[in-house]
């Protein structure tokens, strides 16, 4: 029981990092397919194939961007293991929350457009700025919860 604090505080962190990164994994993927099936007719659009594949990637860079400063905060990176209480623990584990869900949803969404981008550019190839802004825009919410968990992480304590 004395490490429940830190635990709880892990996995925080394990979900910042699991649940974005598999929404972007499977993003990225879908976008790729699309792709794939452009480059198969004109392979001179991959430039553009690939800047719609990088956009869903980004949130698992956020999980991990959060859960790297997490587990720095409490030790378990380049320091020693701090000693955090349970309750502690329970508002590291909270304030992962808003980047785990809506970095695994927002990814998952924003690789839909993206594919949609994808299908837009093989029509009217100079309709790249479009699909991209379409894509960004879904990106704002994985912003916004980035930003609310790195202010929760940073206050607690």
């Amino acid at each position: 029981m004395d490490n429940l604090g830190l635990v709880l505080a892990i996995f925080g962190a394990a979900l910042a990092a699991i649940l974005p990164g598999m929404g972007s994994a499977k993003a990225v993927g879908n976008v790729g397919e699309a792709g794939a099936g452009l480059l198969s007719e004109d392979p001179s659009m991959f430039g553009k194939v690939l800047v719609l594949q990088i956009l869903p990637g980004t949130q698992g860079l956020y999980g991990f961007l959060t859960a790297f400063i997490l587990l720095n905060r409490i030790g378990v990176i380049g320091g020693t293991l701090s000693q955090i209480s349970w309750g502690q623990g329970l508002m590291y584990l909270c304030a992962c929350l808003p980047i785990a869900f809506v970095g695994y949803f927002s990814a998952i969404y924003q690789g839909r457009v993206s594919a949609s981008g994808v299908s837009l550019i093989a029509k009217k190839s100079d309709q790249l700025a479009k699909a991209m802004t379409m894509a960004a825009l879904v990106e704002t919410y994985a912003i916004l919860t980035l930003l609310v968990s790195l202010l929760a992480v940073f206050n607690i304590g």
